[in-house]
């Protein structure tokens, strides 16, 4: 049977139907009015629908229009708790819950943080969450979906649960936030959704959640409800590393692409293959390329469409903090690449979210990333700088991550990157600074380092832009670590040259002494520089087969000692011939064969000295952990210089020569700043099967000659093309500060 609406009702039900209504708790669910409790249902499509009070009252409602069912109980004085009674077309009588009779699940607290930009913990709010209520029929449970979508004019909730019919649940606008809300009793854990938004430009679309904890596996591009049941194991390393600076302790990392490590791994076979090679490997940390979901698996992870939800190509959030909490049990960081900049254009996703720009500047001369093909966010929007802060610490918090990477820095800082004249809004000031992103970047760092002790922030950041690792309150960017791109070009420039023209490029090695200690800084041999017709690291180094692997295991212990954490892409650690290819796997097969071996293995013995001797980490930032032997020796292709652990000269020290020549060096004298014995503990030409025997191990007297402005000094040979360290024999320590410091 139908009833007629009153014009006003009537009116109200279009809207609905129309997904126009911006408030249709209003309409729908139990409410007091002259006459009783009048009670409003929708069930598009329904035959018949009936309501059980929870006195076991049982009434019939007729339809009035497009779906909405009514009735009145006319005894009721107050709102009670009711089931839904729904016959469709199988003959049986199904019982549900109604979404509309519940008051919204975000709290004003919540909505106030939301509005200024200032929730720390957003994923908590917004998003699809689990949630409960208890009533005299029993406890309900379900999923509140809540979007921030401020100019839309109508949302809805679409997903498994109801068959994709956006016409089941509209969701209501809460106040002046922006946020949409609905409670869905009777959705859980592994269910699909998306939200169905009419737009500002009156344009329906069908968008990803932009707070999916969990989504599809690409190429579907849906939201997935997600509850984590992981059971975290990794309370020592979480305890410890509260209380550690890790912008002072060693940091030798190994940057991975998950997807070609070894393909087909999911997220739990990495916890036991991945970590098992790191481990044995020695690196204090691996960086994963990001993990965040991505449509496009060549963009590698760098054009994210879901900030909040890892990648499903290998399982599921839970899966992947098992990889987290397994590396960590171990004793290995987790870094993440981090990619606040920009955005891809998607129509799925964060692009044109409510029909105008939201999540992008609407200036696409500030809104678009001409290189990438991408949107950039409007960082000075509180919404979205919450959005991008949150997301920050989310993945501290929630994941337990000990870092983020944070991609295409440089990109971010300046309102001109790779736009010509007139392509380009100048800053309030009239200057090229993007000053909304700075605040972004200060703001990210500041808040974690702030919530989460012990974490560190790395940019990739190409420029010379000051104060990258200097502190917000001094108007820093607040950084812990900057990539050292300059060193890295300059050292890979280096390398491409002959070894007999090597020294007229001889200031390529010694100029990145010159800024060393400006900033803290890692030492980067990334994915970038292996890939794209770039070559792989050891075929950039000139001649043949032996001398390349000799030249590389040189630089690597160049760059082991060198001031700055440092970073190696995977692959080459073993000397990878063929450059990285995202969609194949590493060529394992190499280890077999006994050069490429033998890189391995130096390369764990690179990470077992580096941890054992804090000279090579302590002041990695700081002039007095490092002095100069010699610096000047370009005919010869030589450069040899000292570590230290302490500014006094006490404690650790490492000595280091590296001949780049393609000549051995019979007789090199070295100053050091002790007297008695040391030892060579490493030498990188003991890892060349052709070579003249190694002189690892070999214990050398320091003879009362002072050299390179130092007291002591000893004499050593150097294979062509290797380095070696030297460390004081326990027994050597100095009485006192080491003045010739």
């Amino acid at each position: 049977m139908t009833t007629t609406p009153s014009p006003e009702v009537g009116g109200a039900i279009t809207a609905l139907a129309q997904n126009r209504h911006q408030q249709p708790h209003d309409l729908l669910g139990q409410h007091l009015e002259h006459g009783g409790l009048r009670i409003r249902v929708l069930k598009p499509l329904a035959q018949s629908v009936r309501v059980r009070f929870e006195d076991d009252e049982v009434v019939d409602l007729e339809h009035e229009a497009e779906g909405v069912w009514t009735a009145v109980r006319p005894d009721a004085t107050r709102t009670m708790d009711y089931r839904v009674l729904v016959t469709w077309g199988d003959g049986i009588e199904h019982e549900h819950d109604d979404p509309y009779r519940f008051a919204p699940t975000l709290g004003e607290v919540d909505l106030h943080l939301v509005g200024e930009g200032r929730h720390e913990q957003l994923w908590t709010v917004l998003g699809a969450r689990l949630h409960e209520y208890d009533g005299p029929m029993g406890r309900v449970a379900g999923v509140s979906f809540a979007v921030w979508a401020p100019r839309a004019k109508a949302v809805r909730v679409v997903g498994d649960f109801n068959g994709w019919d956006g016409r089941v649940h509209p969701m209501r606008l809460i106040g002046s936030s922006g946020v949409w809300e609905l409670f869905v009793p009777g959705v859980g854990v592994g269910d699909v959704y998306k939200y169905e938004i009419r737009g500002a430009d009156d344009v329906v679309r069908t968008k990803a959640d932009p707070m999916a904890r969990r989504t599809e596996c690409p190429p579907r591009t849906g939201s997935v409800v997600d509850a984590s049941s992981h059971e975290w194991n990794d309370g020592e390393w979480m305890g410890a590393r509260a209380g550690r600076d890790p912008h002072e302790g060693p940091m030798s990392v190994y940057e991975v692409h998950l997807g070609s490590w070894r393909q087909g791994l999911t997220y739990r076979e990495l916890a036991e293959h991945l970590v098992n090679y790191v481990s044995d490997l020695g690196f204090t940390h691996v960086e994963l390329l990001p993990v965040m979901e991505h449509p496009y698996g060549p963009s590698w992870g760098y054009q994210v469409t879901g900030y909040y939800a890892p990648t499903a190509r290998f399982g599921t959030p839970d899966e992947f903090k098992y990889l987290v909490d397994t590396l960590h049990q171990a004793g290995i960081g987790v870094i993440l690449d981090w990619v606040p900049g920009h955005f891809p254009r998607d129509e799925f996703a964060l692009a044109r979210f409510d029909g105008l720009p939201l999540y992008e500047h609407p200036d696409p001369r500030r809104g678009d990333q001409p290189d990438w093909g991408t949107h950039v966010f409007d960082f000075g929007r509180l919404e979205v700088r919450n959005f991008l802060v949150a997301n920050a610490v989310y993945w501290l918090e929630e994941f337990h991550v000990d870092g983020l990477r944070v991609d295409a820095v440089a990109s971010m800082l300046y309102l001109d990157y790779s736009r010509r004249d007139g392509e380009w809004i100048p800053n309030v000031h009239g200057g090229r600074e993007h000053l909304e992103a700075i605040g972004l970047l200060q703001e990210a760092n500041a808040t974690s380092y702030k919530r989460v002790p012990g974490v560190v922030t790395i940019a990739e950041e190409s420029t010379s832009w000051p104060g990258v690792t200097k502190p917000t309150s001094t108007g820093g960017l607040g950084f812990g670590l900057k990539w050292n791109m300059g060193w890295m070009n300059d050292t890979l420039r280096y390398l491409q040259e002959q070894p007999v023209h090597r020294q007229y490029h001889h200031n390529l090695l010694t100029f990145s002494l010159m800024y060393a200690f400006s900033e803290n800084f890692v030492l980067p041999i990334s994915h970038d520089e292996v890939v794209h017709g770039k070559g792989s690291l050891l075929n950039k180094i000139p001649g043949d087969r032996p001398d390349q692997l000799a030249t590389l295991r040189a630089f690597l212990a160049y760059m082991w000692s060198h001031p700055g954490k440092q970073l190696l892409f995977m692959g080459s650690e073993f000397a990878q011939p063929q450059e990285w290819a995202d969609g194949r796997s590493l060529e394992w097969w190499l280890l077999d064969h006994a050069a490429h071996h033998r890189v391995h293995a130096l390369v764990k013995q690179l990470n077992t000295v580096y941890r054992e001797h804090p000279a090579l980490w302590a002041l990695d930032s700081q002039p007095a952990g490092f002095r100069w032997l010699d610096a000047d020796d370009n005919t010869g292709n030589l450069l040899s210089y000292l570590r230290f652990e302490r500014g006094d000269g006490t404690g650790d020290v490492v000595a280091t020569v590296v001949n780049y020549s393609g000549a051995d060096k019979e007789w090199v004298r070295l100053g050091v700043p002790r007297a008695g014995s040391w030892e060579v503990v490493l030498d990188t030409s003991g890892y060349d099967e052709a070579s003249s025997p190694s002189q690892a191990g070999t214990v050398l007297e320091a003879e009362q000659v002072p050299w390179n402005d130092q007291p002591w000094s000893v004499t050593v040979r150097v294979a062509r093309l290797a380095a070696l360290f030297l460390v004081p024999m326990p027994g050597s320590e100095p009485d006192g500060p080491a003045l010739t410091l």
